[in-house]
């Protein structure tokens, strides 16, 4: 079966701040061909653990994981990898790929340089 992409953020009990994620994970479910879910690191469902053992049951052997971080800070550096080390533990059958944060990739500057033209040009339209 195909590669499965987990999109990652760190996780909140505040659902107001989960939204967002909830929304960024049906557009790209509409927009890609790859499986994509969305888990969290801590503090909310789905938990990353879980997603991972719900695609593996699915068929999944090879999962990529893509964090909604700005930056690979010690959570990136230390506790994902460990989580990831555990659940390879489990399932070694697994091949989990933990990508770059998104933040750090060269064209997140132009996303955001896209993100302060478009309002820019809203602030300035008259009615």
């Amino acid at each position: 079966m195909t590669t499965a992409l987990i999109v990652l953020a760190h996780g909140s009990t505040d659902s107001r701040w989960q939204a967002p994620f909830e929304t960024l994970e049906q557009r790209l479910k509409a927009r890609m061909t790859t499986p994509v879910r969305l888990a969290y690191m801590e503090l909310c469902d789905p938990l990353l653990e879980n997603v991972v053992a719900e695609l593996h049951a699915d068929g999944f052997n090879d999962i990529d994981i893509l964090p909604l971080f700005f930056a690979a800070g010690r959570h990136l550096r230390e506790d994902v990898p460990g989580q990831l080390d555990a659940l390879r533990q489990t399932h070694p059958e697994l091949s989990l790929t933990l990508l770059d944060p998104v933040g750090q990739h060269p064209s997140f500057a132009d996303v955001v340089v896209s993100i302060v033209a478009e309002n820019q040009r809203d602030s300035t339209c008259t009615e």
